[in-house]
């Protein structure tokens, strides 16, 4: 039986996942397409068993915002599949040409480096308000990471000359060499410094 790879092109075998407070979170099963439509929308926790490319494709069909004003940062803001399945395919062979290894692999590392650990949130004492340092659960690291990836390239390439495809590709292969030129990573070391300020 031949093996099954991602867009026909790119295997995920042998591709772990280091950080074991995403093992459960990250979905690496074999599939050509990663459109299920919604097959996986029946529990709680289904985003954590659709493929993590899918919710990557998902996340690009998201219109973005800006502060409090919503701001148009996906294009026409269709929210087509197959434009951005196509957008993603592009994506991976642009990291492949220039990384020579396999986009897959690099994307899931980049991942990893970008998931926030801990977050701020607001309690309230005495009338005031307090910012209040906590953990973030496995799959809203993952949805954080995939939604500062996503947004931080819109921004680069929103009226600009760089397309978005090359735009989220570096977004990628910033964060998988962990450099602050990722929107992801230097979300992260903000909202992980913020926290650490809050305890």
């Amino acid at each position: 039986m031949s093996e099954i790879k991602l867009f026909n092109t790119w295997s995920v075998e042998g591709i772990t996942i280091e950080d074991k407070g995403l093992k459960q979170s990250v979905s690496l099963q074999p599939i050509i397409v990663p459109r299920t439509l919604g097959r996986y929308a029946k529990h709680r926790f289904y985003k954590s068993k659709a493929n993590v490319i899918e919710r990557l494709i998902n996340k690009i069909m998201t219109p973005g915002h800006k502060g409090k004003k919503h701001f148009l940062s996906s294009r026409t803001v269709t929210g087509k599949g197959h434009t951005a399945y196509n957008i993603v395919k592009k994506v991976f062979e642009i990291i492949e040409k220039e990384m020579k290894l396999n986009p897959v692999k690099v994307f899931v590392k980049a991942l990893e480096n970008a998931a926030p650990r801990e977050e701020i949130t607001s309690i309230e004492y005495g009338g005031a308000r307090y910012p209040q340092a906590v953990e973030c659960s496995p799959q809203r690291r993952i949805d954080l990471t995939l939604k500062n990836m996503v947004q931080g390239s819109f921004q680069k390439s929103f009226n600009k000359k760089i397309k978005f495809e090359k735009a989220l590709a570096d977004e990628i292969m910033n964060a998988y060499a962990s450099s602050q030129n990722s929107q992801a990573i230097s979300k992260k070391l903000e909202l992980e410094r913020q926290a650490d300020a809050s305890r």
